[in-house]
């Protein structure tokens, strides 16, 4: 049995500069994570987007507990984002990267001040928005990537540029691909 490394909080802060180096306009999408069940993960090349799935497959619908007024599912957390570069760094190295469990890693800068809530992006074939749904780490975020790396997402920097990542939901239904460029609208 192998022990995954947790990094210290200096190895962590001093990997924030290649992190902010993300494209702020056009990014990429690097990996596809879809999480059919808990602690499942499917790595596709490419998916399909729907507003009423997120994606087809994917665990948001059949365990998602936000409801909206009329009683349906609560699309602002439909699906996730996270940095890719903040992926990397987090996980230690990119073959951990799928165990954060978001749904497209992305080589963009997806901070606050870059996406704000309502900020559409176009993603290959598909349209999704940045929603205000907080995406912070939980205690499997912890047991994976370490105590301090969960401080670290949720430190008020860590927030500010959202280092674990972002929430958002499709406007428009379409297909995704590794390697499909990212442009805000």
């Amino acid at each position: 049995m192998t022990t995954e490394r947790h990094l210290s909080p200096a190895e962590l802060t001093a990997g924030l500069p290649n992190v902010r180096q993300s494209p702020a306009d056009a990014g990429t999408v690097v990996q596809i994570v879809v999480r059919p069940d808990k602690e499942l993960r499917e790595l596709p090349q490419s998916c399909s987007v729907t507003p009423e799935e997120g994606i087809p497959g994917d665990r948001w619908k059949r365990y998602c507990s936000r409801q909206l007024p009329d009683g349906r599912l609560n699309p602002d957390g439909q699906l996730t984002l996270m940095n890719a570069r903040a992926n990397v760094l987090i996980a230690g190295d990119a073959t951990r990267g799928a165990l954060s469990g978001d749904n497209l890693v992305v080589d963009l800068d997806l901070s606050l001040d870059n996406l704000p809530p309502g900020q559409q992006l176009k993603i290959g074939e598909a349209v999704i928005e940045i929603t205000e749904y907080p995406h912070t780490g939980c205690a499997k975020f912890s047991n994976r990537f370490g105590a301090e790396a969960l401080k670290f997402v949720n430190s008020p920097d860590g927030k500010a540029l959202r280092l674990r990542g972002a929430h958002a939901k499709v406007i428009q239904s379409g297909r995704v691909a590794v390697g499909d460029r990212i442009e805000k609208l």
